[in-house]
């Protein structure tokens, strides 16, 4: 190599060098501010349950918090009469709204994904089930076959913002997805705030991002599916760790009640209006967004077992862990083969 060549050489290696020794120097000193950001939390009651966050920032921002679930509330809830779904429901209006517009889209492609298995428009039979707002007699197989008609996700659309409804007695309800969708409204407005890392939960429905305090991914319990209305058994199944994913768990193993020594699951099957009787206990769904687990979770407790895994082959995006109980009772796991690398050892 000529004198001129290693002259040359020297002139880039300098400004190289440099560039390195002050990209390094600035990569650990954000390292450092970041590490030296403290966490927040924050927990309250919301949608008639509980919700908590824990969120890297150098300031409270519970009050914004509190104020998207609030908006969602205001939005989606069937026990709010002034919300806009009670609104529409009343045959008072048929105005929508920005997030109803956002979620009954994102409920219709699960609709048709499932074949029908989530439906927001099977609140009438869950009502006569007893799981609802009205309380009484088991429904006979007239009732059924009457409510039956009301009931129908591909029979209501949207138009100019309005919801049309081939029936006007047909009720909307999305109670099944607005705790997932409440996690993703809160995860976003952690996201706008440039807030990396956080967990938001919200009766169990959970959106993670980054890391927890403790530097490592965050670690969500699966409970087992123990016969326990009363919510107070929470012994769990699993851990698993995740981050930058979220998480939806359905289940009939709390929300049920004896009738003449039968179990009346909550959940409804919309083509037959009568309580699933498949072998899953637990649905537990990870998914890009809450919401859509949210659906997929309940979804999957409608479609039973093997419907279920039809369904995730035709969805790369989902992973689930399903709980069930086989022939003679005892329970068993199916898991997504990329469920194993987050279960916690």
């Amino acid at each position: 190599m000529t004198s001129n060549n290693k002259k040359t050489l020297k002139k880039w290696h300098i400004p190289f060098l440099l560039f390195l020794i002050i990209g390094t120097y600035m990569a650990l000193s954000r390292k450092g501010e970041i590490e030296n950001v403290p966490y927040q939390h924050a927990e309250g009651a919301i949608f008639g349950t509980v919700y908590h966050a824990t969120y890297q920032c150098d300031s409270s921002l519970n009050g914004k918090i509190l104020s998207e679930l609030q908006a969602v509330d205001q939005s989606l809830s069937m026990f709010n009469p002034n919300s806009t779904i009670s609104q529409i429901n009343s045959g008072k209006s048929n105005e929508t709204d920005s997030l109803l517009r956002t979620i009954f889209y994102i409920a219709r492609d699960v609709s048709h994904a499932t074949d029908g298995a989530f439906d927001i428009t099977v609140a009438p039979l869950v009502n006569a089930w007893g799981f609802g707002f009205k309380h009484g007699a088991l429904p006979d197989s007239l009732q059924v076959d009457s409510l039956r008609q009301l009931i129908g996700w591909n029979r209501i659309s949207l138009e100019d913002n309005k919801f049309v409804r081939e029936d006007p007695r047909m009720v909307i309800d999305l109670s099944a997805v607005a705790k997932g969708f409440g996690s993703d409204c809160v995860a976003q407005m952690f996201h706008r705030h440039g807030i990396e890392n956080f967990m938001i939960e919200i009766g169990g429905e959970v959106v993670t991002s980054g890391l927890s305090p403790k530097g490592k991914p965050w670690r969500i319990g699966v409970n087992k599916p123990q016969e326990d209305s009363t919510s107070t058994n929470n012994e769990l199944q699993t851990i698993l760790q995740m981050k930058n994913c979220a998480m939806a768990t359905s289940g009939n193993y709390r929300n049920f009640y004896i009738n003449n020594g039968r179990k009346i699951a909550h959940t409804i099957d919309p083509k037959t209006g009568y309580p699933v009787q498949h072998s899953i206990l637990s649905s537990t769904v990870i998914a890009p967004t809450c919401a859509v687990a949210d659906a997929y979770a309940t979804s999957f407790m409608v479609l039973g077992l093997e419907k279920s895994l039809q369904v995730l082959d035709k969805h790369p995006e989902l992973m689930a862990y399903f709980i069930f109980a086989d022939k003679d009772g005892n329970y068993q796991v199916w898991k997504s083969p990329g469920i194993e690398a987050l279960i916690a050892q």
